[in-house]
């Protein structure tokens, strides 16, 4: 329980109507949950205005709103504060409500296009084999040391937030490596967390349905380094060429990595394979299990956050010497044929292109490369002929097909990437709407050494369609097909 009052600090109010001593025991800004003695916060959503269900929670026990625009109809025994914008203000209160969780941790947040998850989950494993009490908040999972709980987001909202940092907290938790969406940053999901660090990994073509543009895009990223404090450092990916911007106005402590310019962090590649990466780094030569230049970078990026965190070098590099991979990030199923079968969440025109630019650098030549790619729907349409374009440009074969198409319907979806593939590739892609048969069909056109990507969906675990969530795992259908098309 907590005073009114006391969970307002730092919220510009505009106007006050009530006894600001009420007791608050618990904060809600979705009216179904409002309870008895709960603080209502009206939140303007994308589809939903929270305004419209201030007097039903009320009639559900609220003691308080908090909203930009008071109803019409004011009850005398309600507290009511005004502000100018409801969603930034409820990752204050709900900060202050818990105590500011995130003050008592070492939190780092991981923001880019590509390679957050591979690179907070590095950096989750390092830190617990290194001794500490470790939190997780990711696309995949969020995780309490070995304590597993179901991410639906990359970055939970502002209240939901606060809560699992106050349970990391109060569970002992030190440290703590958190993905940070665009969407977030742009919603105000993380104002009023703390953190002690930051880290940029790459930005490309993606969430332009949200974002409309490319530059509005890099500006929301660019929100997580510019609320930073003198305290904190960031960390940007030098090669890149949006890299340098985010440390732009930032007031922490400014670092680089990367490969082929000048960086605080430099590393190189001595050798690329299927079974993993040999880096230069600090002028040590490491062999990692991870695959592929963009782990390269994943790894670098890691060690980089670890330094910077005080951890000894030696240490860091042991320990991510034996790290393997997030689970749906270039993850290998090889069947007893010699069929090479990798499943990759890369869902955008880059990440694709650098998963399948991996596998080339591997080829002798002889064998055949068939990639499964669709495109989600009820998101970002023109990448959809763009992702069907380098499937095609790097790939033997490649077969178009379902990915989550949610409400839209699959057959358009994939008529939309059809337009990306050019004359002279259509002869070498087929199109199946349904994945099962996509990924089925590919592993019976696959020889012996042939490699099948998988790409879009990685980690997930579900294809949704129509609102509904089925059950479908890339990995456990790839095993099943490569058992049955296995030579005898």
């Amino acid at each position: 329980m907590a005073v009114l009052k006391d969970i307002l600090y730092k919220i510009p109010l505009k106007s006050v109507s009530g006894d600001m001593d009420a007791q608050i025991n618990s904060i809600c800004f979705d009216s179904r949950e409002a309870k008895q003695g709960c603080l209502f916060i009206a939140v303007k959503g994308l589809t939903v205005d929270g305004h419209q269900y201030i007097e039903q929670a009320i009639q559900s026990g609220a003691v308080a709103i908090v909203c930009e625009e008071f109803p019409a109809k004011i009850a005398g025994e309600i507290t009511y504060i005004q502000t100018d914008e409801s969603a930034a203000a409820l990752g204050q209160i709900a900060a202050n409500y818990y105590d500011n969780p995130s003050k008592k941790l070492h939190l780092v947040g991981v923001t880019g296009t590509n390679g957050k998850t591979t690179t907070a989950t590095l950096l989750f494993q390092l830190f617990g084999k290194l001794g500490y009490n470790v939190g997780l908040l990711s696309t995949v999972e969020n995780r309490l040391n070995d304590k597993v709980l179901p991410a639906r987001y990359t970055t939970p909202d502002a209240l939901a937030l606060n809560q699992l940092l106050d349970e990391f907290v109060r569970a002992g938790c030190t440290h703590c490596f958190m993905e940070v969406s665009s969407h977030a940053l742009s919603q105000n999901r993380v104002n009023g967390i703390h953190f002690k660090g930051a880290l940029f990994t790459n930005i490309t073509h993606d969430h332009l349905d949200y974002h409309e543009t490319f530059d509005e895009y890099i500006k929301a990223k660019k929100l997580l380094f510019d609320g930073l404090s003198k305290q904190a450092f960031a960390i940007t990916n030098t090669d890149d060429k949006r890299g340098n911007v985010m440390l732009q106005n930032t007031k922490a402590t400014k670092r680089t990595y990367g490969f082929q310019f000048v960086a605080d962090y430099k590393s190189r590649i001595i050798n690329n394979t299927l079974q993993g990466l040999e880096l230069e780094i600090d002028q040590r030569n490491v062999w990692f299990r991870l695959i592929g230049k963009f782990n390269a970078y994943n790894l670098l990026a890691a060690y980089a956050v670890a330094v910077e965190l005080g951890e000894e070098e030696d240490n860091v590099l042991t320990v991510l010497s034996e790290l393997k991979p997030a689970r749906g990030r270039f993850e290998l199923v090889v069947n007893q044929s010699g069929i090479t079968a990798i499943v990759d969440y890369a869902h955008t025109p880059d990440a694709l292109e650098n998963v399948l630019k991996t596998i080339e650098g591997f080829r002798t030549g002889n064998e055949q490369v068939i990639t499964v790619v669709g495109c989600g729907g009820d998101r970002d349409r023109s990448k959809r002929p763009l992702m069907a374009q380098i499937a095609t440009q790097y790939s033997n074969k490649v077969i178009l097909t379902s990915d989550n198409p949610r409400t839209e319907d699959p057959e358009l979806i994939l008529r939309e990437m059809e337009a990306g593939v050019s004359k002279s590739n259509f002869r070498k892609t087929l199109t199946v709407s349904d994945r099962r048969e996509a990924i089925k069909t590919a592993c019976s056109l696959a020889g012996k050494a042939d490699i099948i990507l998988v790409a879009g969906k990685g980690h997930e675990t579900y294809q949704e369609i129509n609102k509904v969530r089925e059950p479908f795992d890339d990995k456990e259908v790839l095993v099943e097909m490569l058992e049955i098309f296995k030579e005898d």
